[in-house]
């Protein structure tokens, strides 16, 4: 029993503006998709600059946030929910944790900011949302190798998913059914238009329909995490992924079981070939919709779109003289390395370039494949694209690595 003389000495200190500061930034850079390493990191500096003894533990659903000596913590739990990626919010409080550390403004002054920063509108509205939706997925469709009907119904697809995000955004129970339901969707969608239109490659629609919502990004993340030693936050990170997958994966099973009441489409003899310069067009309107389904800033459009041309060029070109794996390596490590010089030079965050450039080179699409062929009692196919998946996966995530071994970077986000 501890005598009561001593109980104020162990007692918590009150809170301070420099904690409350903190664990408003932790929450904001959690709710706009920061991962657990970037997160704790950012905390740490700020803690230091203050002389505040804090530790710091973040997973996808929470953050731990202890103060002062190991005898007489303040400890706070922060429950969340893992949010959407804003590059635009994260940019605003990046440069405002700048700031504070450099005492332009007080920790006061900064959680105002912050709160500032919560509550203003959104950078683009619902219409020039679901376009990105729309364009995103068409562009999808060409690059994966489809043709105009590929296109068409994957555009259509996305966008009726698009609708359906937003009209189930509000509701939390509602939206986490979207997965299955869009799959199913989608599925659907791709085998109608085989039977009644003529024939099309069904999967490349079904697939590129899907792109958005494919978590071949939250993949990519988790193993960079688990690389940085932050294993809970990788692992749980990893299995939610994996569960998206089997929610796709499911959907499109349901659909395709709900389209054999129609009749059996023609056979694809070949898909029509495109000219070279629609690739081209297609990767420039994928990084940019990605740009703005990210919520950048207009901005850093225009170098979103330069990185995502330079990650996908460095894949495709070490891609054919390295294979897959060690392709999607070296697109990672151009990618980085001229994302941490931009950040230097423009003084901006250089994971608002990585984002939208790895969303190029994330194998989202062959995790999804690999569950197909799982579904389809193709079990040797479907185990050798699960293991290329994370190989790719691997691949992006040592990329980024040396990359900031070699131009380090100095801002933590």
């Amino acid at each position: 029993m501890i005598p009561p003389e001593h109980i104020s000495a162990l007692r918590a200190p009150p809170p301070s503006p420099v904690v409350g500061f903190i664990l408003r930034l932790g929450h904001a850079l959690h709710q706009y998709g920061t991962p657990a390493h970037r997160l704790e990191e950012q905390l740490r500096q700020v803690s230091e600059r203050f002389g505040v003894e804090a530790r710091f533990f973040s997973t996808p659903t929470s953050i731990f946030a202890s103060f002062g000596p190991a005898e007489a913590l303040q400890t706070s739990l922060i429950r969340v929910e893992p949010g959407e990626m804003d590059l635009e919010r994260l940019t605003l409080l990046d440069a405002l944790a700048q700031e504070v550390i450099h005492g332009k403004i007080s920790p006061e002054q900064g959680a105002q900011r912050v709160e500032f920063i919560l509550q203003s509108p959104l950078r683009y509205g619902r219409f020039i949302t679901l376009l990105c939706w729309t364009v995103a997925a068409g562009a999808a469709a060409r690059l994966f190798g489809g043709g105009p009907r590929e296109i068409g119904v994957a555009a259509l697809s996305s966008l009726a998913i698009g609708v359906l995000d937003q009209l189930t955004h509000r509701s939390l129970r509602v939206s986490r059914v979207l997965e299955p339901v869009a799959a199913l969707l989608a599925s659907a969608l791709a085998v109608t238009a085989a039977s009644v239109f003529g024939p099309l490659s069904v999967q490349v629609a079904t697939l590129a329909g899907l792109i958005v919502l494919l978590p071949g990004l939250g993949l990519t993340v988790a193993i960079n995490e688990l690389a940085t030693r932050h294993l809970i936050s990788g692992t749980s990170r990893l299995t939610g992924a994996a569960l998206v997958f089997l929610q796709l994966t499911f959907g499109v099973a349901l659909g395709q079981r709900l389209a054999e009441l129609l009749p059996m489409p023609p056979p694809l003899v070949s898909a029509p070939s495109l000219p070279l310069w629609t690739a081209v067009v297609s990767l420039v309107i994928a990084a940019l919709a990605v740009a703005i389904l990210f919520r950048a800033r207009p901005a850093d459009i225009l170098w979103i779109v330069a990185a995502g041309a330079l990650a996908f060029g460095g894949a495709r070109l070490g891609t054919r003289g390295l294979g897959a794996e060690l392709g999607a390596f070296v697109g990672a490590l151009v990618l980085g390395m001229a994302s941490n010089v931009l950040a230097r030079i423009r003084q901006r965050p250089a994971v608002v370039m990585i984002v939208p450039g790895m969303m190029l080179l994330v194998p989202g699409s062959l995790g999804f494949r690999s569950l197909e062929s799982l579904l389809a009692r193709d079990v040797v196919s479907g185990v050798g694209t699960a293991f290329s998946m994370l190989l790719v996966a691997v691949a992006i995530a040592a990329g980024l690595l040396f990359a900031n071994a070699l131009v380090p970077p100095r801002r933590v986000l």
